[in-house]
């Protein structure tokens, strides 16, 4: 410790000596540092702080808008997988309708094709009832018309031979036996 006083005198006169041989003037070193020192401030204050704010305020904008566009990026996700599951809504429902539609048609198919065949029956049966109602009239003229052939044939033959009592007792006996047949 003692021998710092010694130490300081011996630099002070080192830094004499180093500036007198480079031509340091202290005093303008002093000036111009200070005229640096202001140059500094003056352009920190009015061209570096807005700059710097500047770009903080970019970069909190493009902060936000890649905020942004990752919120738009997860309701597109979101919005196109609710649009996924509404289609397949959509189609399932479909399905659904067309194979109801299908069923539909088909017990309507069955139905009609069974009135179909309940009328082609009735039908059937009306008309072999009206062939039964035709062959028993046509039956019935047949044997009026047989009947009246042989009440003919028999009245001619019994014309010559038999008297007007036994003619009118033999067609009565004819026409009650073809009436019986």
């Amino acid at each position: 410790m003692l021998d710092s006083p010694l130490i300081l005198a011996d630099l002070s006169e080192k830094v004499a000596e180093v500036s007198d041989r480079f031509g340091i003037q202290w005093s303008l070193l002093i000036a111009q540092a200070i005229n640096f020192l202001i140059v500094l401030y003056v352009l920190y204050r009015f061209a570096l702080k807005p700059v710097l704010a500047t770009l903080d305020k970019r970069q909190a904008e493009i902060k936000a808008g890649l905020d942004y566009a990752e919120e738009m990026k997860q309701k597109l996700a979101e919005s196109e997988e609710r649009q996924k599951q509404v289609l397949d809504d959509a189609s399932r429902q479909a399905k659904q309708t067309i194979e109801e539609a299908r069923q539909a048609a088909k017990e309507y198919l069955e139905k009609q094709t069974q009135e179909a065949n309940e009328k082609a029956a009735a039908m059937v049966s009306r008309a072999e009832e009206s062939i039964e109602m035709e062959r028993r009239r046509m039956l019935s003229e047949v044997r009026e018309e047989i009947s009246r052939l042989v009440v003919l044939t028999s009245a001619q033959v019994l014309r010559k031979e038999l008297s007007d009592d036994e003619r009118s007792r033999f067609l009565s006996a004819a026409a009650d036996d073809l009436g019986k047949n």
